[in-house]
């Protein structure tokens, strides 16, 4: 039996557990995965980021908006990127930032989850930034906080990433437009174990993109992909024909179980996008990849850093995103005025 004090399981990821996402006026309060949210909700990360993307851009590159606010990056699994771009969004929005060192701290010696949990609550944080290996494990946070915290999830095991799911829409909405209903997405490579696919896909069908694809070999696909609300094909280019965007997803060997390739060069062979395997797709389609990537078993080099790539975008995105779920979900016990926000944004980044 597990111990749900040490141990948090997909067993607690309950059918509605989306609904604790939302406060009691509907607004968002945690944002542990796209599945469940509405897309008035999803439209409005996309628009508040849509305020903070050229702040990268100004002299001064911060606002006041969580000025007083204390945020704590909770990484039992370890990310670079993920976490830099948090600490990042964090501090461009004047709040304070803990980094904490799991691997030496006092969860490895013993103590669980929930006490971990505990003390940095009597720290008087306002928000967890959560990634943990085990699925579930942000949800099992967010139940077990207090009620002024919010909880974020930056990845949970095989499960959810939804702040990289809504940067590739931005990414998406910036390159394309905000009508979603003329695309066709394709999303290629272990659609099994990525968190990142399963929150895209969410948030692909609840902003009605016109047709979303999964490409990848049968080892790699959850049996009950269909039911997802996409369109599965096992021949790579016969799945991004005429695509208006190519995502390629990293070989999550870490959590592969056996042999499910028989090789990465069998995988190149088969499923890396070249440039001449990119000409399926439409002559304006853009290649995207959440990084990091694995050049020369899922994408090669030329197309990686090619014309058609917006990779590096969506990390400069993935601030603004963050910046934007920080805001929805902190800002909530402001006056509620948006407009203020938004004049309060416009005045700092003059």
């Amino acid at each position: 039996m597990v111990n749900k004090a040490t141990k948090p399981t997909d067993a607690l990821i309950g059918h509605d557990a989306w609904n604790i996402q939302l406060d009691k006026n509907g607004n968002l309060k945690h944002f542990l995965t796209t599945e469940g949210l509405g897309s008035d909700i999803l439209t409005n990360i996309l628009d508040t980021a849509e305020s903070f993307a050229n702040i990268n851009e100004q002299s001064v590159k911060k606002v006041p908006l969580l000025r007083g606010k204390t945020i704590v990056n909770l990484f039992f699994e370890a990310s670079t990127r993920t976490r830099t771009t948090f600490e990042l969004a964090a501090k461009r929005l004047s709040a304070d930032v803990l980094n904490i060192n799991i691997s030496t701290s006092a969860t490895s010696k013993g103590e669980t989850l929930l006490d971990t949990l505990q003390n940095i609550q009597a720290m008087h944080c306002d928000m967890f930034v959560v990634r943990h290996s085990d699925s579930g494990a942000a949800h099992y946070i967010a139940n077990n906080v207090a009620p002024n915290i919010s909880v974020i999830n930056a990845g949970d095991g095989s499960h959810a990433h939804p702040t990289q799911a809504m940067l590739d829409m931005f990414t998406i909405r910036r390159n394309k437009g905000a009508d979603f209903g003329k695309l066709r997405v394709a999303i290629v490579g272990d659609i099994l174990h990525s968190r990142v696919a399963r929150s895209q896909i969410h948030a692909l069908n609840t902003l009605n993109t016109g047709d979303v694809r999964v490409i990848a070999p049968k080892t790699l696909l959850p049996v009950d992909i269909e039911s997802m609300g996409v369109n599965v094909f096992h021949d790579l280019q016969a799945g991004i024909k005429d695509a208006d965007v190519v995502i390629m997803l990293r070989l999550q060997k870490e959590r592969m179980k056996g042999a499910m390739l028989p090789s990465e060069q069998e995988y190149y062979q088969l499923y890396g996008l070249t440039e001449e395997r990119l000409l399926a797709a439409k002559n304006d389609a853009i290649v995207m990849h959440p990084g990091p990537i694995n050049r020369g078993v899922e994408i090669d080099s030329n197309v990686a850093d090619g014309s058609r790539s917006v990779i590096l975008n969506q990390v400069s995105y993935g601030i603004a995103v963050r910046m934007a779920v920080m805001t929805m979900t902190l800002g909530r016990e402001k006056s509620g005025d948006e407009d203020t926000q938004k004049n309060e944004t416009a005045g700092e980044s003059k």
